[in-house]
C-alpha cells in the first residue's frame, strides 16, 4: 500500500462522508455511498513479485457520469479495468497451455494466486456497489463481467494446480520405477556373486593347478572338475537361499 492520505483527485467533489471512510492507504476492494455517490476503491491487477497493491479509484456522480483517477471518463473506464484484469488470465491461461516443466506450472500458479484472490474481492466490491445503486445497469453488467473473470481466473489456477500435482506424482512414479531397477539390478548381482563365491573360494584353497597329493589318487582331470562341480553346487544353493531371503519388492501400485 503506497498512497498518502490525500487518496482521491482533489478535483473530486465527493461527500465528506465518504472521504472520511478513507484512511491513509487504499486498504481491501470495496464501494461507499453517500448522498447519491458511489465510490467504487478497487485495485491494479498485481505485478509478478509485488506484494503492494495500488488504488485505482471510479466515482459515480448522482446523475449516472463515471469517472476514474487514471482511466479516463465515463463507464467505458470501468470497462477497461476489467479488460486488464481479463487479458492477465488470458495471458496466463497461453502460459498455462504450453508449460511443460513443473517450473514453469508453479511459476504460474505463483503470479495466478494474487491474481484470483484480486479478481474475487473485485466481483465482491462491485455487488456491494450493486446494492448500494439499485437499478443501475451499468454497474449490473460490471459485476456480471466481474464475476466471468473471477471464475476464469478460478478455473485456471485449479487446472494448473491439478496439472503440476500429476507432474509431480508421475516424477514419483519414474523415481520409484529407476529406484526399483536399480535395486533389482543390485540383486542381480549379489546372486552373480553368490554363485561364483564357492568356486572362487575353493579355487583359493585348493589352487586350479591341485597340487595337494589329490592328483595321485584321483586321476586327471576328474579332480579338477571335481572341484569345480562342488563349487558350482554349492554356488547354486547358496544364490537359491539369496534368491529366497533378498528378493526386491516392487513398486507399489
Amino acid at each position: 500500500m503506497t498512497l498518502t492520505k490525500n487518496l482521491l483527485p482533489p478535483t473530486w467533489e465527493v461527500p465528506a462522508a465518504i472521504r472520511e471512510r478513507l484512511g491513509e492507504k487504499v486498504g481491501r476492494q470495496r464501494a461507499m455511498a453517500a448522498d447519491g455517490h458511489l465510490l467504487l476503491v478497487l485495485h491494479k491487477p498485481p505485478k509478478a513479485g509485488d506484494n503492494n497493491r495500488q488504488g485505482r479509484f471510479f466515482w459515480r456522480k448522482p446523475d449516472g457520469s463515471w469517472l476514474s483517477n487514471d482511466l479516463g471518463a465515463g463507464a467505458a473506464s470501468i470497462h477497461k479495468h476489467l479488460a486488464e484484469y481479463s487479458d492477465l488470465v488470458e495471458k496466463f491461461d497461453r502460459q498455462e497451455e504450453n508449460a511443460t516443466t513443473i517450473d514453469q506450472m508453479f511459476n504460474i500458479i505463483e503470479a495466478m494466486s494474487p491474481v484470483q484472490r484480486s479478481t474475487r474481492n473485485l466481483h465482491g466490491a462491485l455487488q456491494e456497489a450493486r446494492t448500494l445503486i439499485a437499478g443501475d445497469r451499468d454497474l449490473i453488467n460490471f459485476r456480471d463481467r466481474a464475476y466471468e473473470i473471477e471464475r476464469a481466473a478460478e478455473l485456471l489456477l485449479s487446472e494448473v494446480q491439478t496439472a503440476l500435482e500429476f507432474a509431480l506424482a508421475k516424477k514419483t512414479e519414474e523415481q520409484t520405477a529407476a529406484a526399483h531397477q536399480m535395486a533389482l539390478a543390485s540383486h542381480r548381482l549379489n546372486l552373480l556373486a553368490a554363485f561364483f563365491f564357492p568356486i572362487v573360494t575353493l579355487c583359493s584353497v585348493f589352487g586350479v593347478s591341485l597340487n595337494h597329493g589329490l592328483e595321485r589318487i584321483i586321476p586327471a582331470p576328474f579332480a579338477f572338475l571335481g572341484v569345480i562341480g562342488i563349487g558350482l553346487l554349492m554356488g547354486f544353493i547358496l544364490c537359491s537361499i539369496l534368491a529366497a531371503t533378498m528378493r526386491p519388492q516392487g513398486p507399489k501400485r
